[in-house]
């Protein structure tokens, strides 16, 4: 066994009305690759920062090796103002022993690679951009010790990619807390548990982790429950017996008294179990939207200086843009569920904006269906007032009652239900946690009526029992939804169907969950690898074979034809738009003369073919619909192949 770099024993932190943490031990070696993991609010960020020497502990004592060094990423870095990103991950780190320069082409390549650029300045970053400076330094640094708190909040997929080859070569000991289930099993060769306020360790793979913890929560449990029945057994007995044999009894409430506090420390930290549900998808219709030839572009960021003269401007306005989405083209239906990934700021938000009416194309159309009643989760949490607190988000300030799933429920009991304490309901917002916050904005959107779940980046901040609660619901869900997010664990276990930016405005699409797509996508590129060697060595052998084995056989090549779509599909796709628009106008009015309140008095006869012909016009754009989206299907399989 290595040597301990750093040990925790006996470890209690308090909080004044309960323990946080109490009689914690955890032992760190080089070469530990641990997931730190438990539920939101046990504890995981303040051991964190227990480790680094940012706070103290109540009980206990924290040992390091002499001369290790410790790095740590928190959630919310405060970095100083004034200096280059580049100073900023080289301080204290840019000489050597001898004063001499170091290098730093390290510190520009991760900050690079972390998407920000090493001359630009600290003041003015983002909650975000801190996060990745302040990674970039720990890992520049190369520590002995190094503690990750969610590295991957806001990061984008090949980004989370290079973090764990890089982090896969750290030498030291590394602890991360992480709701990234995919990449603590890339990652991790051991768990530490926090539960109960107490730590577990278990090394091994984090796939694993499930199935350990439910088997202890199940031992739990049985120990808990014989422990409640022998305390109630003695209960009984004190109120019955003990007034005749009060001198010879004082003994044995003694041990009723010690069994209590032994039950009250077994149940350790009270954890309240998380509820969430959403209502059925009501109202809307077999077409949800429809994206027509869409084209977006946004502006490139303006490098010509003070000194570029207007009409010179004027003429770069046009061509300094950049094109996220170009003659882009989706059909989505009702319970379809899509997932959206890419690299940051590559356009998947953008594309959300824009489906759901929030921001206008440059070019095409966005066709939503009838009834189409969307909830929206922004990763900006742009629908939460920092200024309100939840009881007033989720009231509007009114009654302290509100419907959920068809169900009233007080306020108080709900926010509960996203475990909320009773003295955070009114606090600000712009108090609560990530974690918080993201649990409240649920909580309002499945307060409200909605048949379409668009969830832009919900994972960031919550843990993995959230995120568990939070597939199940999708699971259940009637309606349709639209996901973008960077946690491929998640997208595997939530859609069906895949829409990957792939730049340069082109986005393809692919039937199942994240896997899938990434099997496709490398065996794609491994055909690709293999036609360009089979062209770079076919004039010289592969032709001459194979024009060998043709004539031997008669048999006449095919390698050479080019696969189409059938007549059927192809006069599919021409007609059906038109007939669709066609079908559309007739269905406006229709409900246009329906929404007349007197021409049923008028004409009752007139009212009712009226009525049928909309149900038959319904109908019959339902089934064109379904028939187009199967040929377009058929096409996009086709153009993947080509690719």
């Amino acid at each position: 066994m290595p040597t301990p770099l750093l040990t925790i024993a006996d470890c209690g932190v308090n909080l004044g009305d309960r323990w946080l943490l109490r009689h914690a031990d955890l032992t760190l070696h080089a070469g530990d690759r641990l997931a730190l993991v438990g539920r939101n609010g046990a504890g995981k960020s303040s051991l964190m920062k227990l480790m680094a020497g940012r706070t103290d502990m109540d009980e206990g004592s924290l040992w390091i090796a002499p001369g290790t060094s410790v790095a740590y990423l928190p959630q919310a870095p405060d970095l100083p103002g004034g200096m280059t990103l580049r100073s900023l991950v080289t301080m204290g780190h840019d000489a050597d022993s001898l004063g001499r320069p170091v290098p730093v082409h390290k510190a520009e390549e991760f900050l690079q690679r972390l998407g920000l650029d090493p001359d630009r300045m600290s003041d003015g970053l983002s909650g975000g951009e801190s996060r990745r400076v302040t990674l970039a330094r720990a890992l520049y640094t190369e520590p002995d010790i190094l503690l990750l708190d969610e590295p991957t909040n806001h990061m984008d997929m090949p980004t989370i990619e290079w973090m764990e080859e890089m982090l896969g070569q750290h030498r030291g000991a590394l602890l991360v807390v992480s709701h990234d289930r995919a990449f603590l099993r890339n990652l991790g060769t051991g768990i530490v548990w926090l539960h109960q306020g107490k730590l577990r360790r278990r090394d091994g793979d984090f796939g694993q982790f499930d199935d350990w913890s439910e088997g202890i929560m199940a031992d739990e449990a049985v120990v808990l429950h014989k422990m409640d029945r022998k305390i109630a057994a003695e209960t009984k007995w004190s109120r019955e017996g003990i007034s005749a044999r009060r001198k010879r009894n004082q003994g044995r409430l003694r041990e009723l008294q010690a069994l209590r506090l032994d039950r009250a420390q077994a149940g350790g930290i009270t954890q309240r179990t998380m509820k969430m549900e959403t209502g059925p998808a009501e109202g809307g219709g077999q077409l949800v939207l429809e994206a027509i030839d869409l084209s977006v572009s946004v502006p490139l960021p303006d490098n010509t200086g003070s000194n570029t003269a207007e009409s010179d401007r004027a003429d770069s306005d046009a061509a300094a843009r950049r094109q996220l989405l170009n003659h882009f083209n989706l059909l989505v239906r009702r319970t379809d569920r899509i997932g959206i990934v890419g690299p940051n700021g590559i356009g998947k938000s953008t594309l959300v904006r824009v489906l759901l009416g929030l921001a206008a194309p440059d070019g095409g159309r966005v066709r939503q269906g009838f009834g189409l009643n969307p909830a929206y989760f922004d990763q900006q949490r742009s629908a939460l007032d920092r200024q309100s607190s939840p009881w007033t988000i989720l009231t509007d300030g009114g009654a302290d009652m509100i419907e959920v799933a068809g169900v009233t429920k007080h306020v108080t009991a709900y926010l509960r239900d996203f475990l909320f304490d009773d003295h955070k309901m009114t606090q600000k917002v712009a108090t609560l946690s990530g974690g918080e916050q993201n649990r409240l904005l649920l909580a309002k959107l499945f307060a409200e009526t909605h048949n379409f779940l668009v969830l832009d980046e919900p994972t960031n901040d919550l843990d993995m029992e959230t995120l568990d609660l939070l597939q199940e619901v999708i699971a259940d869900y009637d309606g349709t939804i639209l996901i973008v997010s960077h946690d491929r664990d998640f997208l595997d276990r939530t859609v069906t169907a895949i829409l990957a930016f792939e730049g340069d405005g082109k986005v393809s699409a692919h039937a199942g969950g994240f896997s899938d797509y990434l099997d496709r996508r490398m065996k794609a590129a491994t055909r690709r690898a293999a036609r360009a060697e089979s062209q770079k060595n076919g004039g010289k052998t592969g032709g001459k074979n194979a024009g060998g084995a043709a004539s031997k056989s008669g048999a006449k090549p095919t390698g050479n034809r080019t696969a189409k779509l059938s007549f059927k599909d192809q006069h599919a796709l021409d007609t059906l738009p038109g007939e669709i628009e066609a079908l559309e106008a007739e269905i406006a009015t229709l409900e246009a003369r329906l929404a007349d309140p007197a021409l049923f008095a008028q004409d009752p006869q007139a009212f009712n073919d009226a009525a049928d012909r909309l149900a038959t016009a319904r109908s019959d754009k339902d089934d064109r619909e379904l028939r187009w989206l199967e040929a377009a299907e058929k096409a996009e399989a086709l153009a993947a192949e080509k690719g």
